[in-house]
């Protein structure tokens, strides 16, 4: 089976897209795909290029977590966690 060519960047273990990268050409194969006009064969390869950059995005997320638990562990191992509370606009 061949692979698209997105799908082809994403793999790469040379030269991986950057997590904001990923996320725009994710953004972009959703359009697409929303868009109704790609044949069944044209669908499919972007629906699999979409898995494979959801993947990596998920994958530098987890990294991004794991980096943040290890700038916020305490010399006696544990964690300094607090819940995320986003700034509300409407104040």
């Amino acid at each position: 089976m061949t692979t698209s060519p997105a799908a082809s960047k994403t793999t790469s273990a040379d030269s991986p897209l950057d997590f904001e990268k990923a996320l725009a050409e994710l953004e972009q194969q959703v359009h697409r795909l929303e868009g109704g006009e790609l044949s069944l064969e044209e669908a499919l390869k972007a629906f699999e290029s979409g898995v494979q950059l959801t993947r990596q995005c998920q994958q530098a997320l987890d990294q991004a977590e794991q980096k943040v638990s290890l700038l916020l562990a305490r010399a006696d191992g544990s964690v300094d966690s607090q819940p995320f509370s986003p700034a509300r606009d409407d104040a």
